[in-house]
């Protein structure tokens, strides 16, 4: 006969296993999402977003959409001290100086200020480290690439980047931080579609061929051994 106990055990460890394989199997994607210059920069010389401010209206755009469907996000150190220092201009176009519930992970190998309410986590190391944490804390959602380029280029380098979404606004800058630092053929990119969105914006949405058919990184670490039933 089988003790309570052992059954209960059993039973406690084999529904956490299947609850991990359909947590696996899950299609979670890491997304970068931004904006960019009609000339292909997000940010001028000195990490401005002036230009996007007189352009975007988030009623006009996918970003409602998009950020219910975020379960975590990544950031390098350049856009989360951008955040800090113009905590006024983000609360004015937002409504809050840090506008994100979910935990976000801040690549940096210095030593930053924390925002007072948010979940930010530190991360000194390469992307592929913290990728199976962040897909943890993302849970059944998605994960954001909030820039910059550097960064999401980082996770396309490792073939950890699903999805490149980019709107294009109607200006030039000349000179700037680029959208994506990385040599990335039409084959590597395959547009999904284009919206236009106002007058002044169009996006476009890239699914992202892997450049490493890496499985394991796909799904976000190695799976570990089924508990027997």
């Amino acid at each position: 006969m089988i003790h309570h106990g052992i059954l209960f055990t059993t039973v406690a460890l084999c529904g956490s296993w299947l609850l991990f394989d359909v947590l696996q199997k899950i299609p979670v994607k890491t997304q970068y999402y931004t904006a960019t210059s009609l000339d292909g920069f997000i940010a001028t010389e000195n990490d401005s977003l002036e230009w996007l401010f007189a352009l975007a209206d988030l009623s006009e755009s996918s970003y409602p959409e998009f950020i219910a469907e975020v379960g975590a996000l990544a950031m390098g150190s350049a856009t989360y001290e951008w955040m800090i220092r113009n905590a006024t201009k983000v609360s004015q176009e937002t409504g809050s100086p840090w506008p994100y519930t979910q935990p976000t992970w801040v690549f940096s190998n210095r030593d930053l200020p924390t925002i007072d309410g948010a979940d930010i986590r530190f991360a000194n190391g390469g992307v592929d480290q913290f990728h199976s944490e962040m897909r943890a804390a993302a849970g059944t959602k998605n994960i954001w690439l909030v820039g910059g380029g550097d960064l999401a280029g980082q996770f396309y380098d490792v073939g950890l980047l699903d999805e490149l979404i980019v709107q294009i606004g109607s200006v030039t800058l000349g000179k700037g931080k680029p959208l994506f630092p990385r040599r990335a053929l039409s084959s590597n990119l395959k547009l999904k579609s284009v919206t236009q969105m106002g007058e002044s914006m169009a996006e476009l949405r890239y699914e992202v061929h892997k450049k490493h058919e890496n499985k394991e990184a796909e799904q976000g670490g190695t799976p570990q051994p089924p508990v027997p039933c």
